[in-house]
């Protein structure tokens, strides 16, 4: 299958901050049952999971019980609260990925209920399916062959049959390269993994992806740097990498996650791709985030800026137990509804308000972390203008982390943004570490060859000699 990309952007789809705010999109995407992403309205997107619990065929049934009392629980809730529309996400596990009938019948059994909330109530909703990447699950990878990238091919195919909407992955192409790089604080390695394997991986898979949702009329959405930049972020949540690190680290995965729309792919993105508005802003997609409200899922400093111009507004992925009030998917299907009834009132009032409500959600968080600060809308615009002058996503990758570097420094200088001075001496060993990267690819393939242990990941499951 050929893996070339299918677009290239060279100039942003957004050209004007003015234009870039939550809720409009320049491509939005409508679904079958008439919703519109991007086109003007903040959808809440419910992602849930299973409490802790064996997956096995003893348990299979209760697995499958699970879902149904989630799903009825967040649609009954959606209702009660006069939802104009919901996204469910079901991130299928390892389990029910590796074992294709099961997750298929767990798709079967969410859009059962969803179908019968709209016909009955007339609640428009949509499931978004994103199959695990189970690739990784033995190391070093296989990964463009083998049973477990089968699987989950198979999975995404039959899913899509059975009716599911959207279908996204957390790809994890370069992973075993990029976590040493976070252990090790090593952007030469990071820029390699992402900008190289990463992307390679993503052109690879998403054909695929893209290939199955053009045959059964489902929505290719998007990717996300989940295993990437978010374990960094969490990793520097807990103090053991710089922040400025992780904020670098961020930027550098725009490539990589562009990848899946260079290859077709349209929105909207995965909701814990915090890399997110670069898409839009480059790409002009839908995009899905989450914040505040993902804080059950994972800490970090980014809880009201994620919001600024999303689509789609998320709560990552919560287990499905028992608070005081409801069952916890009940729960963050009630927070997602108002956070977006708040953002769409403000738009509701006139395009300036939904600028100052962006613009409120940006300032109460840009300041206090780097990795906030990067993803402040006109940062965001600032650097995507200058990403898309590349010529290929490999200089591109370099660039951007080129990029956050400088923008972080001029923040500090200007005060805009807050990075202990413990912190700032990280900024001049990234900018030398990256001082040290060719321009050239299979340059910086020779040379990282040398410096990388190969028993650990296969080059040529990337196209590498």
């Amino acid at each position: 299958m050929d893996c070339k990309p299918r677009k290239t952007f060279n100039q942003t789809a957004i050209k004007s901050l003015d234009d870039f705010v939550y809720g409009i999109a320049p491509h939005p995407v409508k679904t079958k049952n008439g919703m519109i992403i991007g086109g003007g309205t903040v959808y809440p997107e419910i992602n849930m999971t299973l409490p802790p619990m064996k997956i096995e065929p003893s348990t299979i049934s209760e697995v499958y019980r699970q879902y149904a009392e989630m799903i009825e629980g967040i649609l009954k809730r959606a209702r009660d609260l006069h939802a104009s529309g919901i996204i469910v996400e079901v991130e299928l596990l390892p389990d029910t990925t590796r074992e294709p009938k099961w997750g298929i019948e767990i798709n079967r059994i969410l859009l059962q209920h969803m179908r019968e909330y709209e016909a009955k109530y007339g609640l428009k909703s949509i499931l978004r399916c994103t199959p695990n990447d189970i690739r990784e699950m033995v190391r070093p990878s296989f990964m463009r062959q083998g049973q477990l990238l089968e699987s989950m091919l198979i999975t995404f195919q039959r899913c899509a049959e059975e009716g599911a909407d959207i279908l996204s992955v957390e790809s994890t192409g370069g992973k075993e390269l990029h976590d040493e790089a976070l252990i090790n604080c090593d952007m030469r390695k990071a820029v390699f993994a992402l900008g190289v394997l990463g992307v390679r991986d993503m052109r690879f898979l998403w054909s695929r992806i893209v290939q199955i949702a053009e045959t059964t009329g489902s929505i290719p959405g998007g990717d996300t740097a989940c295993g990437f930049a978010n374990t960094a972020m969490v990793l520097a949540e807990q103090g053991m990498i710089p922040r400025v690190f992780a904020a670098v680290d961020r930027v550098a995965c725009v490539p990589r996650t562009l990848a899946a729309y260079e290859m077709g792919a349209v929105g909207p993105n995965k909701d814990c791709g915090y890399e997110g508005p670069y898409m839009k802003a480059i790409a002009g997609v839908p995009i899905s985030m989450e914040g505040k409200t993902a804080a059950c899922a994972h800490l970090s400093a980014l809880g009201n800026i994620a919001a600024c111009v999303c689509d789609c507004w998320s709560n990552e992925s919560v287990q499905n137990i028992k608070l005081l009030s409801a069952p916890a998917p009940v729960v963050y299907t009630e927070q997602l509804i108002y956070d977006c009834r708040l953002m769409n009132q403000a738009a509701a009032e006139g395009h300036d308000y939904a600028l100052k409500m962006r613009d409120w959600l940006a300032k109460s968080d840009d300041k206090f972390d780097p990795q906030a600060y990067v993803l402040r809308p006109d940062i965001v615009l600032e650097i995507s203008k200058e990403l898309v002058k590349e010529k290929d996503a490999f200089m591109a990758t370099k660039k951007a982390a080129v990029l956050a570097v400088d923008v972080i420094k001029r923040g500090i200088k200007n005060g805009d943004v807050m990075v202990p001075p413990r912190e700032q001496k990280w900024l001049d060993i990234i900018s030398a570490q990256l001082e040290t990267i060719p321009d050239d690819e299979e340059k910086f393939w020779y040379e990282i060859k040398k410096e990388v242990d190969l028993t650990k990941w296969r080059p040529e499951e990337y196209g590498l000699k």
